[in-house]
């Protein structure tokens, strides 16, 4: 028997109204922005409890400590509720893919960071949420992109507290954005095709976060081509 008891329960801090109201764009592929997916006025509490993120590239959710706030908007972003606001906005039943959940830290502003990409065949849709407390700089706006290359770009915004990007992933679903140093911490939520998906991720980011933790490795990896 499913289990209702989701339609009931409000979100702790996502601003259904404003994600449901988002506009659904089609040019250069299907994608909706929410300007304040999380209301200003929750930033000072719930950065104080987001975890500490030391270096560059992706972490998997696992391996993160956090807070009872941050815990907040996670759980949240998890919900079956979320999930059929999605669902609505894109017109797809997501119910047989599993969530997936990275986060990035901070940027170095080395040459491969930020580059244009459509997003694994895995992926059916990505959820990006702005968690940087400020981000002043006009470079490492992300960007959607009609093509591979960066600076052909559709739309653009600063990776701010709140902040919601969705998109349909397809075989031009490019995305990516101009290399800058910065603090600069953003969730990535993916539904994806399989739990054994699910699983490889978080192998993999979790292999990644060992390797920088380890200075030499560390360096090898910053300087990696993609």
């Amino acid at each position: 028997m499913p289990d209702h008891s989701d339609r009931e329960r409000t979100f702790a801090l996502l601003d259904e109204a404003a994600i449901a109201a988002a506009e659904l764009r089609r040019d250069p592929y299907d994608f909706a922005f929410v300007e304040h997916a999380i209301a200003p006025r929750y930033k000072d509490e719930v950065l104080a409890d987001a975890p500490p993120i030391p270096d560059r590239g992706s972490y998997g959710l696992p391996d993160l400590r956090y807070g009872p706030r941050f815990g907040d908007a996670v759980r949240d972003l998890l919900s079956p509720r979320f999930r059929r606001l999605v669902e609505r906005k894109f017109d797809t039943d997501l119910s047989a893919y599993p969530p997936v959940i990275v986060m990035m830290g901070n940027t170095t502003g080395h040459y491969n960071e930020g580059y244009a990409h459509p997003d694994s065949k895995h992926k059916i849709i990505t959820v990006l949420v702005g968690f940087t407390r400020e981000w002043p700089y006009e470079r490492g706006r992300l960007r959607v992109l009609r093509s591979s290359d960066r600076e052909d770009f559709a739309f653009e915004f600063a990776p701010e507290f709140g902040r919601m990007l969705m998109f349909r992933v397809c075989d031009h679903s490019w995305h990516g954005f101009l290399p800058q140093k910065g603090q600069r911490m953003s969730l990535q939520l993916c539904y994806v095709d399989s739990d054994w998906y699910v699983r490889r991720e978080y192998w993999r980011h979790s292999v990644s976060a060992f390797a920088k933790s380890v200075p030499l490795l560390r360096k090898a990896i910053e300087w990696a081509p993609r």
